[in-house]
Protein backbone atom coordinates (compact mmCIF):
# COMPACT_ATOMS: atom_id res chain seq x y z
CA UNK A 1 0.00 0.00 0.00
CA UNK A 2 1.14 3.38 -0.81
CA UNK A 3 1.01 6.35 2.19
CA UNK A 4 1.77 9.75 2.57
CA UNK A 5 2.48 10.83 6.06
CA UNK A 6 2.20 14.70 6.48
CA UNK A 7 5.03 16.77 8.53
CA UNK A 8 5.85 20.24 9.01
CA UNK A 9 8.22 22.25 6.90
CA UNK A 10 11.56 20.96 7.78
CA UNK A 11 11.03 18.31 9.16
CA UNK A 12 10.33 15.75 6.32
CA UNK A 13 14.24 14.05 6.49
CA UNK A 14 13.62 13.71 10.34
CA UNK A 15 10.30 11.64 9.56
CA UNK A 16 12.29 10.18 6.36
CA UNK A 17 14.87 8.69 9.02
CA UNK A 18 11.96 7.60 11.40
CA UNK A 19 9.85 6.01 9.00
CA UNK A 20 12.96 4.18 7.71
CA UNK A 21 13.88 3.32 11.40
CA UNK A 22 10.69 1.77 11.90
CA UNK A 23 10.95 -0.68 8.68
CA UNK A 24 8.88 1.17 5.55
CA UNK A 25 10.19 1.14 2.33
CA UNK A 26 10.12 3.67 -1.03
CA UNK A 27 10.42 6.53 0.88
CA UNK A 28 10.31 9.72 -0.65
CA UNK A 29 10.78 12.95 1.10
CA UNK A 30 8.26 15.98 -0.67
CA UNK A 31 7.23 18.80 0.61
CA UNK A 32 6.01 18.93 4.33
CA UNK A 33 5.39 15.31 3.83
CA UNK A 34 7.24 11.81 2.94
CA UNK A 35 5.91 9.12 0.95
CA UNK A 36 6.37 5.62 1.56
CA UNK A 37 4.94 1.89 0.79
CA UNK A 38 4.24 -0.62 3.85
CA UNK A 39 1.33 -2.82 4.85
CA UNK A 40 -1.47 -2.52 7.42
CA UNK A 41 0.79 -3.07 10.10
CA UNK A 42 3.12 -0.65 8.82
CA UNK A 43 0.21 1.97 8.86
CA UNK A 44 -0.47 0.74 12.68
CA UNK A 45 2.75 1.44 13.52
CA UNK A 46 3.75 4.13 11.77
CA UNK A 47 0.23 6.15 13.68
CA UNK A 48 1.49 5.13 17.11
CA UNK A 49 5.10 5.54 16.77
CA UNK A 50 5.83 8.31 14.98
CA UNK A 51 7.09 11.43 16.68
CA UNK A 52 7.40 14.04 13.52
CA UNK A 53 4.19 12.79 11.23
CA UNK A 54 0.78 14.89 11.33
CA UNK A 55 -1.25 12.39 9.92
CA UNK A 56 -0.87 9.41 7.83
CA UNK A 57 -2.92 9.16 4.36
CA UNK A 58 -3.86 6.00 2.87
CA UNK A 59 -3.45 7.10 -1.08
CA UNK A 60 -6.55 5.46 -3.04
CA UNK A 61 -6.07 6.77 -6.29
CA UNK A 62 -4.19 9.56 -8.30
CA UNK A 63 -5.41 10.74 -12.23
CA UNK A 64 -5.94 13.73 -14.60
CA UNK A 65 -8.96 15.79 -14.96
CA UNK A 66 -10.19 18.26 -17.51
CA UNK A 67 -13.34 18.81 -15.97
CA UNK A 68 -15.69 18.25 -12.98
CA UNK A 69 -17.45 15.60 -15.20
CA UNK A 70 -14.23 14.16 -15.03
CA UNK A 71 -13.60 14.11 -10.97
CA UNK A 72 -17.13 12.88 -10.27
CA UNK A 73 -16.83 10.08 -12.46
CA UNK A 74 -12.83 9.28 -11.73
CA UNK A 75 -14.27 8.95 -8.14
CA UNK A 76 -17.20 7.09 -8.93
CA UNK A 77 -14.86 4.23 -10.26
CA UNK A 78 -12.95 4.03 -6.71
CA UNK A 79 -14.53 0.55 -4.98
CA UNK A 80 -15.13 2.47 -1.76
CA UNK A 81 -16.93 -0.51 0.08
CA UNK A 82 -12.95 -1.55 0.67
CA UNK A 83 -12.99 1.23 3.06
CA UNK A 84 -16.21 2.07 4.44
CA UNK A 85 -19.75 0.64 3.96
CA UNK A 86 -23.88 2.63 3.27
CA UNK A 87 -23.70 3.21 7.88
CA UNK A 88 -20.17 4.87 7.91
CA UNK A 89 -20.54 8.80 8.87
CA UNK A 90 -17.32 10.52 6.01
CA UNK A 91 -16.20 13.70 4.98
CA UNK A 92 -13.80 15.03 2.73
CA UNK A 93 -11.08 17.44 3.40
CA UNK A 94 -9.87 19.24 -0.09
CA UNK A 95 -6.94 21.09 -0.87
CA UNK A 96 -7.63 23.22 -4.32
CA UNK A 97 -5.04 24.70 -6.66
CA UNK A 98 -6.57 24.63 -9.82
CA UNK A 99 -8.01 26.85 -12.69
CA UNK A 100 -10.79 24.20 -13.62
CA UNK A 101 -12.55 24.96 -10.76
CA UNK A 102 -13.92 28.81 -9.73
CA UNK A 103 -14.03 27.77 -5.91
CA UNK A 104 -11.53 25.56 -4.17
CA UNK A 105 -14.63 23.99 -2.23
CA UNK A 106 -16.62 23.24 -5.38
CA UNK A 107 -14.24 19.65 -6.04
CA UNK A 108 -14.93 18.43 -2.46
CA UNK A 109 -18.87 18.83 -2.50
CA UNK A 110 -18.31 16.48 -5.91
CA UNK A 111 -16.19 13.82 -4.36
CA UNK A 112 -18.73 13.80 -1.76
CA UNK A 113 -21.53 13.15 -3.88
CA UNK A 114 -19.76 10.88 -5.99
CA UNK A 115 -19.02 8.46 -3.17
CA UNK A 116 -22.44 9.21 -1.70
CA UNK A 117 -23.64 8.06 -4.94
CA UNK A 118 -21.64 4.88 -5.26
CA UNK A 119 -23.50 3.49 -2.15
CA UNK A 120 -26.65 4.54 -3.38
CA UNK A 121 -26.05 2.80 -6.43
CA UNK A 122 -25.39 -0.44 -4.74
CA UNK A 123 -27.11 -0.45 -2.02
CA UNK A 124 -29.94 1.66 -2.16
CA UNK A 125 -28.82 3.92 0.64
CA UNK A 126 -26.18 6.79 1.02
CA UNK A 127 -23.76 7.14 3.65
CA UNK A 128 -24.32 10.11 5.72
CA UNK A 129 -21.52 13.56 6.08
CA UNK A 130 -20.54 14.49 9.01
CA UNK A 131 -17.96 16.97 9.58
CA UNK A 132 -17.71 16.92 13.05
CA UNK A 133 -17.21 13.82 14.06
CA UNK A 134 -16.70 11.39 10.88
CA UNK A 135 -15.33 7.73 11.24
CA UNK A 136 -13.98 8.12 7.44
CA UNK A 137 -12.16 11.64 6.80
CA UNK A 138 -11.70 11.74 2.70
CA UNK A 139 -8.45 14.07 1.59
CA UNK A 140 -8.36 15.68 -1.43
CA UNK A 141 -5.73 17.22 -3.43
CA UNK A 142 -6.08 18.78 -6.72
CA UNK A 143 -2.65 20.57 -8.37
CA UNK A 144 -3.32 22.02 -11.73
CA UNK A 145 -5.32 18.78 -13.93
CA UNK A 146 -4.15 16.33 -11.34
CA UNK A 147 -6.47 14.84 -8.54
CA UNK A 148 -4.81 12.71 -5.35
CA UNK A 149 -7.57 11.32 -3.26
CA UNK A 150 -6.74 9.54 0.16
CA UNK A 151 -7.96 8.47 3.33
CA UNK A 152 -6.61 9.71 6.26
CA UNK A 153 -5.57 6.81 8.85
CA UNK A 154 -4.86 9.66 11.74
CA UNK A 155 -7.95 10.75 12.49
CA UNK A 156 -7.31 13.27 15.10
CA UNK A 157 -3.99 15.00 14.32
CA UNK A 158 -0.72 13.08 15.93
CA UNK A 159 0.48 15.70 17.79
CA UNK A 160 -2.41 15.96 19.99
CA UNK A 161 -0.95 13.45 21.71
CA UNK A 162 -3.16 13.26 24.74
CA UNK A 163 -0.96 13.93 27.79
CA UNK A 164 -1.30 18.16 27.17
CA UNK A 165 -4.12 20.26 29.83
CA UNK A 166 -5.28 23.39 30.51
CA UNK A 167 -4.93 26.05 27.22
CA UNK A 168 -1.29 27.51 27.49
CA UNK A 169 -1.09 30.98 26.00
CA UNK A 170 1.47 30.01 23.35
CA UNK A 171 1.72 26.19 23.00
CA UNK A 172 4.72 24.61 20.89
CA UNK A 173 3.42 22.02 18.45
CA UNK A 174 4.51 18.68 19.80
CA UNK A 175 5.66 17.45 16.31
CA UNK A 176 7.48 20.64 16.21
CA UNK A 177 9.10 20.09 19.57
CA UNK A 178 9.98 16.48 18.57
CA UNK A 179 11.43 17.07 15.33
CA UNK A 180 13.91 19.81 16.63
CA UNK A 181 14.76 17.12 19.31
CA UNK A 182 15.36 14.80 16.91
CA UNK A 183 17.32 17.30 14.49
CA UNK A 184 19.91 18.37 16.94
CA UNK A 185 20.70 14.66 16.98
CA UNK A 186 20.33 14.88 20.90
CA UNK A 187 19.83 10.76 21.80
CA UNK A 188 19.56 10.87 25.49
CA UNK A 189 23.21 10.10 26.38
CA UNK A 190 23.60 13.49 27.82
CA UNK A 191 21.54 15.92 29.89
CA UNK A 192 18.58 18.30 28.06
CA UNK A 193 17.22 21.40 29.89
CA UNK A 194 14.41 24.17 28.77
CA UNK A 195 15.01 27.06 30.75
CA UNK A 196 11.89 28.91 29.11
CA UNK A 197 9.70 25.82 29.30
CA UNK A 198 6.38 27.21 28.80
CA UNK A 199 3.81 24.25 29.19
CA UNK A 200 6.75 21.93 28.76
CA UNK A 201 6.27 21.00 25.55
CA UNK A 202 10.36 20.09 24.80
CA UNK A 203 10.98 18.10 28.24
CA UNK A 204 8.01 16.15 27.77
CA UNK A 205 8.58 15.17 24.26
CA UNK A 206 12.29 14.51 25.00
CA UNK A 207 11.08 12.31 27.66
CA UNK A 208 9.09 10.78 25.79
CA UNK A 209 12.39 9.86 23.61
CA UNK A 210 14.77 9.30 26.56
CA UNK A 211 12.25 6.73 28.02
CA UNK A 212 10.90 4.71 24.38
CA UNK A 213 7.45 6.13 25.09
CA UNK A 214 5.38 5.59 21.87
CA UNK A 215 3.54 8.99 21.26
CA UNK A 216 0.11 7.38 20.84
CA UNK A 217 0.32 5.77 23.85
CA UNK A 218 -1.75 8.60 25.48
CA UNK A 219 -4.10 8.90 22.39
CA UNK A 220 -7.97 7.48 23.38
CA UNK A 221 -8.31 6.30 19.33
CA UNK A 222 -6.95 6.65 15.40
CA UNK A 223 -8.70 6.83 12.54
CA UNK A 224 -8.07 3.54 11.20
CA UNK A 225 -10.10 1.87 13.95
CA UNK A 226 -12.90 3.02 12.45
CA UNK A 227 -12.05 1.67 9.37
CA UNK A 228 -14.63 -1.66 7.81
CA UNK A 229 -11.21 -3.82 7.82
CA UNK A 230 -9.60 -2.49 11.05
CA UNK A 231 -7.82 -5.13 12.64
CA UNK A 232 -7.99 -4.74 16.82
CA UNK A 233 -5.67 -7.77 17.31
CA UNK A 234 -3.14 -6.93 15.13
CA UNK A 235 -3.05 -2.86 16.37
CA UNK A 236 -2.80 -4.23 20.24
CA UNK A 237 0.21 -6.74 19.21
CA UNK A 238 1.91 -3.83 18.05
CA UNK A 239 1.09 -1.46 21.16
CA UNK A 240 2.49 -4.37 23.31
CA UNK A 241 5.28 -4.76 21.38
CA UNK A 242 6.02 -0.99 21.36
CA UNK A 243 5.41 -0.73 25.21
CA UNK A 244 7.29 -3.51 26.49
CA UNK A 245 10.60 -1.68 25.54
CA UNK A 246 9.26 1.61 27.86
CA UNK A 247 12.35 2.64 30.74
CA UNK A 248 13.75 5.12 32.73
CA UNK A 249 15.38 8.27 31.52
CA UNK A 250 19.17 7.58 31.40
CA UNK A 251 20.03 11.10 31.60
CA UNK A 252 18.75 14.00 33.11
CA UNK A 253 15.83 16.02 31.75
CA UNK A 254 14.74 19.23 33.56
CA UNK A 255 12.39 22.41 32.51
CA UNK A 256 11.86 26.03 34.14
CA UNK A 257 10.11 28.79 33.82
CA UNK A 258 9.57 31.96 35.25
CA UNK A 259 6.05 32.01 35.16
CA UNK A 260 4.16 29.80 37.92
CA UNK A 261 1.37 29.05 35.80
CA UNK A 262 3.07 27.81 33.08
CA UNK A 263 4.98 25.43 35.70
CA UNK A 264 2.16 24.45 36.85
CA UNK A 265 0.55 23.17 33.38
CA UNK A 266 4.41 21.88 32.57
CA UNK A 267 4.31 19.42 35.76
CA UNK A 268 0.57 18.65 34.88
CA UNK A 269 1.75 17.60 31.67
CA UNK A 270 5.08 15.79 32.68
CA UNK A 271 2.96 13.52 35.25
CA UNK A 272 -0.19 13.13 32.67
CA UNK A 273 3.09 11.65 30.06
CA UNK A 274 3.95 9.25 32.95
CA UNK A 275 7.82 10.95 33.10
CA UNK A 276 7.25 12.38 36.60
CA UNK A 277 10.03 9.60 37.69
CA UNK A 278 12.35 11.02 34.25
CA UNK A 279 11.86 15.03 33.79
CA UNK A 280 11.66 17.88 36.82
CA UNK A 281 10.27 21.18 36.40
CA UNK A 282 10.70 24.02 38.64
CA UNK A 283 10.25 27.69 38.66
CA UNK A 284 13.31 29.82 38.23
CA UNK A 285 14.46 32.80 36.16
CA UNK A 286 17.16 31.56 33.15
CA UNK A 287 19.22 34.33 34.33
CA UNK A 288 19.54 32.62 37.68
CA UNK A 289 19.60 29.25 36.61
CA UNK A 290 22.83 27.14 37.44
CA UNK A 291 23.17 24.09 35.26
CA UNK A 292 23.26 20.91 37.30
CA UNK A 293 26.33 18.99 35.17
CA UNK A 294 29.49 19.91 32.84
CA UNK A 295 27.81 19.60 29.26
CA UNK A 296 24.25 18.68 27.70
CA UNK A 297 21.71 20.17 25.31
CA UNK A 298 19.81 23.25 25.83
CA UNK A 299 16.62 24.29 23.92
CA UNK A 300 15.69 27.77 24.23
CA UNK A 301 11.73 28.52 23.15
CA UNK A 302 12.21 32.59 23.74
CA UNK A 303 9.17 34.94 23.94
CA UNK A 304 8.22 36.00 20.26
CA UNK A 305 7.08 39.73 20.41
CA UNK A 306 3.35 39.65 20.24
CA UNK A 307 2.53 40.81 23.55
CA UNK A 308 6.39 42.26 23.81
CA UNK A 309 7.93 45.83 23.10
CA UNK A 310 10.73 45.06 20.54
CA UNK A 311 13.17 47.02 23.59
CA UNK A 312 12.19 44.10 26.04
CA UNK A 313 12.85 41.23 23.14
CA UNK A 314 15.98 42.91 22.87
CA UNK A 315 17.02 42.74 26.74
CA UNK A 316 15.31 38.88 27.01
CA UNK A 317 18.06 37.79 23.89
CA UNK A 318 20.73 39.81 25.03
CA UNK A 319 20.34 38.26 28.46
CA UNK A 320 19.82 34.68 26.77
CA UNK A 321 23.45 35.09 25.05
CA UNK A 322 25.01 36.20 28.23
CA UNK A 323 23.62 33.91 30.30
CA UNK A 324 25.00 31.27 27.79
CA UNK A 325 28.46 32.76 27.83
CA UNK A 326 29.30 33.05 30.98
CA UNK A 327 27.56 30.05 32.46
CA UNK A 328 26.95 27.13 29.81
CA UNK A 329 30.43 26.38 28.60
CA UNK A 330 30.49 22.34 27.08
CA UNK A 331 27.06 22.94 26.49
CA UNK A 332 25.17 22.89 22.70
CA UNK A 333 22.31 25.34 22.45
CA UNK A 334 19.25 25.38 20.69
CA UNK A 335 17.24 28.54 20.48
CA UNK A 336 14.02 28.90 18.07
CA UNK A 337 13.58 32.64 16.59
CA UNK A 338 11.60 34.61 14.21
CA UNK A 339 13.90 36.74 13.15
CA UNK A 340 17.82 37.10 12.52
CA UNK A 341 17.58 40.88 14.46
CA UNK A 342 16.87 38.73 17.17
CA UNK A 343 19.99 36.37 16.73
CA UNK A 344 22.05 39.50 16.26
CA UNK A 345 20.67 40.53 20.17
CA UNK A 346 21.78 37.33 21.31
CA UNK A 347 25.93 38.06 20.52
CA UNK A 348 26.99 34.86 19.73
CA UNK A 349 27.59 33.13 16.25
CA UNK A 350 25.46 30.20 15.46
CA UNK A 351 26.98 26.67 14.28
CA UNK A 352 23.83 26.17 12.00
CA UNK A 353 20.35 26.90 11.04
CA UNK A 354 17.40 25.41 9.82
CA UNK A 355 14.29 27.20 8.92
CA UNK A 356 11.08 25.71 11.03
CA UNK A 357 7.23 26.57 10.89
CA UNK A 358 5.86 27.06 14.62
CA UNK A 359 2.24 27.62 13.57
CA UNK A 360 2.36 29.99 10.24
CA UNK A 361 5.22 31.76 11.91
CA UNK A 362 8.57 31.20 9.85
CA UNK A 363 11.36 30.77 12.30
CA UNK A 364 14.97 30.23 12.39
CA UNK A 365 16.19 27.25 14.79
CA UNK A 366 20.18 28.21 15.45
CA UNK A 367 22.59 26.22 16.86
CA UNK A 368 25.17 27.17 19.05
CA UNK A 369 28.01 25.77 20.39
CA UNK A 370 29.03 27.31 23.62
CA UNK A 371 32.86 27.47 24.95
CA UNK A 372 34.94 28.95 27.73
CA UNK A 373 36.58 32.02 26.10
CA UNK A 374 36.53 32.35 22.27
CA UNK A 375 35.88 29.85 19.68
CA UNK A 376 39.18 30.21 17.79
CA UNK A 377 41.20 29.49 21.58
CA UNK A 378 39.24 26.54 21.43
CA UNK A 379 40.50 25.76 17.73
CA UNK A 380 44.01 26.64 18.96
CA UNK A 381 43.83 29.66 16.81
CA UNK A 382 45.26 32.95 17.74
CA UNK A 383 42.11 35.28 18.44
CA UNK A 384 41.67 38.86 17.09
Amino acid sequence: MKFIAKTLYGLENVLAGELQMLGASEIKPLNRAVMFSGSKEMMYRVNYCSRTALSVLLAINDFRISSKEDLYKRTSEIDWSSVMDSDSTFSVVSVVNSKLFGHTAYPGLIVKDAIADFFRRRTGKRPSVDTSDPAIIVNLHISGDRADISVDSSGIPLYKRGYRTGQPLAPLNEVLAAGIIMLSGWNASVSLTDPMCGSGTIPVEAGLIACRIPPGKFRKSFGFSRWKDYDELLFNKIRKECDDVICRSPVRISGSDISEQAVKQAFNNVRNAGLSDSVSIEISDFKDLKPVENNGFLFINPPYGQRLKPDDLGSIYGMIGTTLKHSYAGYRAWIITPGREYLANIGLKPKSRHTVFNGSLECILAEFELYQGSRKKQNGQKSS
